[in-house]
């Protein structure tokens, strides 16, 4: 069983930057691939990045690349979003999940094994 809990979120001009964070319960956190979605009002939920359990591949949506990194630390059990640039159109709420399986974060997301809670993340114009 693995939790996941999401921090970092908030209000940031067009062209700032976040960092959000995710921290996971479970012995078993380092075996896990970890990944980063985000949904938007009225939009469906999207796959931002992954990275896989050792954090060595990593794999982002076209949208993100060269603004976004993903990290992780396994001796800490936690994830991290680095967003730079940031842009209205990213105010979603971000996720974080976690699963066995690195292809399924950006193939089969409906599929993932755990989900956090989500953390707002509003960019103002």
């Amino acid at each position: 069983q693995v939790q996941l809990v999401e921090s970092g979120g908030g209000l940031v001009q067009a062209g700032g930057s976040l960092r959000l964070s995710c921290a996971a319960s479970g012995r078993t956190f380092s075996s896990y691939a970890m990944g980063w979605f985000r949904q938007a009002p009225g939009k469906e939920r999207e796959f931002v990045a992954a990275t896989t359990w050792s954090g060595y591949t990593t794999h982002y949506a076209d949208p993100v690349k060269d603004r976004f990194t993903i990290s992780r630390d396994n001796a800490k059990n936690t994830v991290s979003l680095q967003m730079n640039g940031l842009k209205p159109e990213n105010t979603a709420v971000y996720y974080c999940a976690a699963d066995p399986d690195f292809p399924r974060m950006y193939a089969l997301s409906s599929r993932l094994r755990y989900w956090g809670q989500g953390t707002q993340v509003t960019v103002s114009s």
